[in-house]
């Protein structure tokens, strides 16, 4: 079959979009006079040519545009691929005209990524000050890096943003071999580097760590890469050595536990102790990920091994499964500060304070995070005795209050990129809008969402609120009169059922996943085709997915089918339909004992469904206290999990 490449196919389309939109021109008459729409498919054009970096096209589609309603996405869209060469004074002056906006910020984002690169500490070091959002890992690199070389002291601050070595790009990579340069960080802050890259499987950053520490770049990246290569080759001699071999027996624990185990034990005698603690560690997170029954094992002979904040986090949580609460507690309390004060880990922290019978100090913790509408939120009330209720309704706001959101350029930016499928765009406009709302105003711009058929920003905004509530607003239930009589013939919680949709898809209607999963309940084709044939619905086709109704009605028959195969669990139920059912069968079948509901969630070795459980489970809680008009205990919904079998029939 003919395929065409990424690059061809966006050639292609925009040469298809750029025909389209000179017939469409050539439509209008002899006067040639553009339609709005006609304008809207050249500004996606300037804005795929200013993705590829094409400057040329870019210039020459931003040229038509002249009078288009959002001419600061025009201009920037112009500026973009030009910018590394552009005079300063384009730059500043695109700045003071759209001063307080978000593209403006977004291009001080980009200019500053420039300037970094180029080491203009001059530029960088006014500009830096006023990026607003200062949410780009490498910004706050170049910013360190500018610093450094002005001889100030960074290495503190570095320490704790250098955690994630897969984005860490040329500016943190700049910054940590400056670090060790000017001896502000040594080889144990590289060797961290090490094996943080490792974890991350980043072998990018490994091989440039090595190189810094005077060791084999080929073989760190052998460590990451071809573990199994690394590991044959031997232990080496260094001490830097032994540590890229431990890197590759983590690595080969991702796909062979017992080949890592067996690769570590057999040079066990050549390591030091402390090379022999950061070797059981690093077997010992990929076998807590697996629910292995040797993880715990693994976590004792790491005694006294620096963990990474993953490594921390895991050995909680197999402290939980086993019920060992004084392990529970001594891991957390072992947390820098930041990470230990999550609601997760305070939440658990005082379950283990409760393990001991110190109950007030449990309970001063469970206080922090109790006002707090989410999982952990929800069982610290309940270890407090109270049930979630429904709080007081704010006052619903007037017409001028919603009429001054709709007045807001930066909402009406918002929304005009949400006509253009633009969502990313539409949502940066949006939230720039709400940085300086008050309760009010954010009341109303949740409204003026609602009004506007734009619910995900609806829950989004009226989440923001602290004192004042609306939870019409933070938990919808729009189409109840098409999932109710689904939900009444099949026996399913309706508020559950609004709790999967709410973490699915924010209520947005055409919500399409990098997967291919279509609508309200991000259906995917395979799993609609089997449940349209379980149900008999003739004519099925997968574009039926689109369809509100057939959504609703599939997702609606597939949860029920879910939950029936997990005996009426929703824990299980929820997990299956985030990662399919296979892999909960996998993991109950690891279970040796029922396992407290909340443990086994927060023992779910994928992230992803990790946190889609616990929300969609805080999510059920809340639209059932709203539905029932009645105080609700999320434990008595997390119930316990129960060993099962392998069993697995549906997709």
């Amino acid at each position: 079959m003919f395929k065409l490449s990424v690059s061809s196919l966006s050639r292609f389309l925009a040469g298809a979009l750029l025909a389209a939109s000179c017939l469409g021109a050539q439509a209008q008459g002899t006067e040639g006079a553009a339609t709005p729409r006609a304008d809207d498919d050249v500004f996606l054009l300037l804005r795929e040519a200013a993705r590829q970096d094409d400057a040329a096209k870019a210039n020459a589609y931003a040229s038509r545009l002249t009078g288009y309603e959002i001419p600061s996405y025009v201009e920037y869209y112009r500026l973009k691929p030009r910018l590394k060469d552009a005079a300063d004074a384009e730059v500043l002056d695109f700045l003071q005209r759209y001063d307080g906006s978000a593209i403006a910020d977004r291009l001080r984002n980009d200019w500053l990524l420039v300037l970094g690169r180029k080491r203009d500490w001059v530029n960088f070091d006014r500009q830096f000050p006023l990026f607003v959002l200062q949410d780009d890992t490498q910004v706050k690199c170049y910013n360190l890096l500018s610093r450094a070389v002005k001889g100030q002291r960074v290495a503190d601050e570095a320490r704790a943003l250098l955690v994630n070595p897969p984005i860490y790009g040329e500016a943190c990579s700049t910054l940590i071999a400056t670090l060790y340069q000017a001896r502000q960080f040594n080889n144990d802050d590289l060797l961290v580097q090490l094996r943080l890259a490792g974890e991350t499987d980043a072998t990018g950053p490994a091989r440039r760590t090595a190189g810094l520490l005077d060791a084999s770049e080929t073989r760190a990246a052998q460590a990451v890469d071809l573990p199994a290569l690394a590991l044959a080759r031997g232990l080496g001699k260094t001490h830097v050595e032994h540590e890229i071999y431990l890197v590759a027996v983590g690595r080969m624990a991702r796909t062979s536990l017992k080949l890592a185990s067996i690769a570590l034990k057999r040079n066990e005698g050549k390591l030091s102790a402390s090379e022999r603690a950061l070797g059981w560690a690093t077997l010992a997170l990929p076998a807590s990920l697996q629910l292995a029954p040797e993880a715990w094992d693994y976590w004792q002979k790491a005694s006294g091994a620096p963990l990474s904040s993953e490594q921390l986090q895991w050995k909680t949580r197999t402290a939980l499964r086993r019920g060992d609460w004084k392990a529970v507690k001594a891991t957390i309390q072992a947390m820098p500060p930041s990470l230990r004060a999550e609601p997760s880990w305070t939440y658990w922290l005082g379950r283990a304070l409760a393990a001991e019978d110190k109950d007030e100090e449990a309970a001063a913790l469970y206080r922090r995070i109790a006002d707090q509408a989410h999982f952990y939120g929800q069982l610290a009330l309940d270890e407090l005795g109270t049930k979630v209720t429904v709080p007081p309704p704010a006052r619903t706001p007037v017409q001028v209050e919603i009429d001054a959101m709709a007045a807001n350029p930066d909402l009406q930016r918002s929304l005009k990129f949400f006509a253009l499928r633009l969502r990313f765009e539409g949502t940066r406009e949006w939230n720039w809008a709400l940085r300086r709302m008050n309760e009010r105003e954010l009341l109303a711009a949740a409204e003026f969402a609602r009004q506007s058929a734009v619910l995900d920003r609806m829950l989004y905004t009226s989440e923001r609120t602290r004192t004042e509530f609306d939870y019409t607003q933070r938990f919808p239930a729009p189409h109840a009169e098409i999932l109710r009589p689904t939900t009444q013939s099949l026996g399913l919680d309706m508020a559950w059922v609004y709790g999967v949709i709410r973490q699915e898809s924010r209520f947005i209607m055409d919500a399409q996943s990098r997967v291919g999963a279509s609508g309200l309940m991000q259906v995917m084709p395979s799993t609609g085709k089997y449940v349209a044939g379980k149900i008999g619905l003739e004519d099925y086709v997968h574009t039926k997915l689109s369809d509100l109704r057939t959504n609703l009605l599939l997702g609606s028959n597939y949860l029920n089918m879910i939950l029936q195969r997990f005996d009426g669990s929703e824990v299980l139920a929820t997990a299956a339909y985030n990662a399919g059912p296979g892999r909960i069968n996998g993991w109950r079948a690891k279970l040796d004992r029922p396992l407290e509901g909340a443990v086994f969630v927060e023992s779910i070795p994928y992230s992803e469904t990790r946190t889609y459980v616990k929300n969609v489970l805080a999510n059920t809680t809340n639209y059932a206290a709203m539905f029932q008009q009645q105080p609700q205990t999320i434990k008595s919904r997390l119930g316990t999990v129960a060993p099962g079998g392998t069993r697995n029939e549906l997709p």
